[in-house]
């Protein structure tokens, strides 16, 4: 629980220092932007004077020397200057492609772009004439405008590797916990086990019907291969070669037994043995996990069918219900812990078999199809072997 509530007050204070920089740097960005703009207005202004200062001066000796250089230190704002009717005269442009501006259509174009950006500088020149100078913002500042979407960008990469890095511990110390617990359980179900086994060598000594204690030691037997598999969590199970349709039909015929007597089941196999690399304890709980989801599904009434087939490289295994189905919208979260339709269901029983095919045995589980109120075929893909 500490480590929870420390990785939770680390998140607060992650996102807390975030949101100040992103704010920083947005706030930062927007002063240098306007700061910049203004500079670019106080030298479109200066060029403005400048034109006027040059066509004041109709006397050819006159030095115009620093107005020319003025005008032409503007290499980087591109400009437009048209006449009082908004007429563009012929070369009246700077820093605009020299191809393109010859059609007319692409300089109006560009003087419409001006308009948004900034407002005209207005030039009267003599004899009642006045002109005005058309800008957009150059190609640094507009540069510079995308600048903090890159740097907000980086750091939402940066946060999405701080939260995985949190997730994946907290999914880390959720493993270790429900490892610890389910080796604890198989501990704990050891000691009743051990007993259990004395009191049937009484029940045979006192002559107790040997059909009582076939029973009782099929159950203990049962317990006991509950321990094992609980005890395998957490570890890397051995896979020895096994046959798939004997060790599919165990665990179907157990719970066949033991289940209502409206269900009709029914088992088949293309093939008498088929054999895969198994570890065949933790293989027979996930088709009890399989068959009791779909006795769940049916509640207690309809058909319960598995079906075994196999090409030249794969097992697969069905398992159909005529249960109440599902929606498409619970397949894709089906096998996710603790998604469950049971009311007292945990959710943990399809998230497990899920590990033990596609960890364990390198294979596949899958729902293959689902109608709702028609029935479920769930399908397990294995790997064949000779």
């Amino acid at each position: 629980m500490s480590f929870l509530k420390n990785t939770l007050l680390l998140k607060r204070i992650v996102i807390l220092i975030s949101f100040s920089i992103v704010s920083l740097i947005l706030w930062n960005t927007y002063s240098f932007f306007k700061r910049f703009k203004n500079e670019e207005r106080l030298k479109m202004e200066i060029v403005a004077t400048a034109m006027k200062e040059f066509a004041k001066n109709q006397n050819l000796e006159a030095d115009v020397s620093l107005e020319d250089k003025i005008i032409k230190s503007n290499t980087n704002i591109p400009m437009i200057l048209v006449d009082e009717n908004g007429n563009i005269g012929s070369d009246s442009y700077l820093n605009l492609d020299p191809e393109k501006a010859k059609d007319p259509a692409y300089l109006q174009a560009q003087l419409e772009i001006m308009k948004e950006q900034n407002n005209p500088i207005e030039i009267d020149f003599a004899k009642n004439r006045t002109q005005y100078i058309y800008y957009r913002n150059s190609d640094l500042l507009n540069k510079l405008s995308y600048y903090p979407l890159t740097l907000i960008l980086i750091l939402a990469l940066f946060l999405a590797l701080i939260y995985m890095m949190f997730t994946s511990n907290k999914i880390a110390e959720q493993n270790k916990l429900w490892t610890g617990m389910a080796k604890e359980t198989a501990h704990q179900i050891g000691t009743p086990l051990s007993s259990l086994l004395g009191w049937i060598a009484i029940l045979k000594m006192e002559n107790v019907d040997d059909n009582y204690i076939d029973e009782i030691e099929k159950d203990v037997h049962r317990l006991n291969t509950i321990a094992n598999r609980f005890s395998k969590i957490g570890s890397l199970p051995t896979l020895k070669k096994y046959d798939v349709v004997a060790s599919t039909k165990k665990a179907y015929e157990y719970l066949e037994y033991r289940s209502s007597k409206q269900i009709a089941f029914s088992f088949e196999s293309s093939q008498q043995e088929i054999y895969t690399n198994l570890n065949e304890e933790l293989y027979s709980w996930v088709i009890e996990n399989l068959i009791k989801n779909s006795i769940d599904a049916m509640m207690g009434k309809g058909k319960l069918a598995v079906a075994i087939s196999v090409d030249t490289e794969h097992i697969k295994i069905n398992i159909t219900d005529t249960g109440k189905g599902m929606a498409k919208s619970q397949l894709k979260k089906i096998f996710n812990p603790g998604v469950t339709s049971k009311k007292r269901g945990w959710g943990l029983g399809l998230s497990l078999s899920k590990r033990i095919i596609e960890d364990y045995h390198k294979g596949k589980i899958l729902v293959k199809n689902s109608e709702l109120n028609k029935g479920t075929t769930f399908q397990i893909i294995l790997a064949k072997i000779t």
